[in-house]
């Protein structure tokens, strides 16, 4: 399996993309180096991470090396590529209907926008230029 593929795809929200991004080809080593990056950047205690189903599982399993284990900290919600941000809004509807937009962490191995302007205050490990 290729981690950058070219070709036809359409992406969560339904949009045509000509290249992507194949995360299931990160081994569990390559994932657990990507967290030791995060936490470079993450600063602030987080009680666990939660990865958005699919992609952020196994990043989340790699980041909650580094969870606080206090639910008195917020929690990181993670996945692994920010494309217009519709996973990452679904996922907290669904599971954290009453989070404000800033509520919790949030972060994604790779963005391909720029997510630092992004209103879901998400950071990307990666992101591609504006």
């Amino acid at each position: 399996m290729k981690l950058f593929q070219d070709g036809d795809f359409i992406s969560h929200a339904g949009l045509p993309l000509q290249w992507k991004l194949e995360c299931d080809a990160i081994s569990d080593d390559e994932w657990r180096c990507i967290a030791k990056m995060i936490m470079e950047h993450q600063t602030t205690p987080f009680s666990k991470a939660i990865g958005i189903p699919r992609g952020g599982l196994k990043m989340a399993d790699a980041l909650n090396e580094y969870a606080s284990g206090n639910e008195k900290d917020l929690p990181l919600i993670c996945d692994d590529v920010f494309t217009t941000g519709t996973s990452m809004m679904d996922f907290m509807k669904e599971n954290f209907p009453d989070a404000t937009a800033a509520w919790g962490f949030r972060w994604v191995l790779f963005a391909r926008k720029n997510s630092n302007v992004h209103p879901y205050h998400v950071k990307a490990l990666f992101t591609m230029p504006n």
